[in-house]
């Protein structure tokens, strides 16, 4: 897979996947995305006019918190989770 930046705003977390969010979880990602940066990237998959996260959902939420605009992913099929 080819990492690719996409805009944070693109993209759209399914609310089944939205009821897992850990507040602290969030916090502790991005203590070290300040110091390390972004690690590994989030998957996403192309879905009907919008970005789908399939996975990285805490990664997502810690850039939006240290006010990112853009994040790192890798494009997955439809089927795969």
């Amino acid at each position: 897979m080819k990492d690719e930046t996409v805009c944070i705003a693109d993209i759209y977390v399914p609310a089944k996947r939205r009821k897992t969010l850990n507040a602290e979880r969030v916090e502790e990602l991005a203590e070290d995305i300040l110091e390390a940066g972004q690690i590994s990237p989030i998957w996403v998959r192309q879905g009907d006019k919008r970005l789908v996260l399939v996975e990285g959902l805490h990664r997502l939420e810690a850039l939006k918190v240290l006010g990112e605009g853009s994040i790192v992913a890798n494009f997955v099929q439809a089927g795969k989770n």
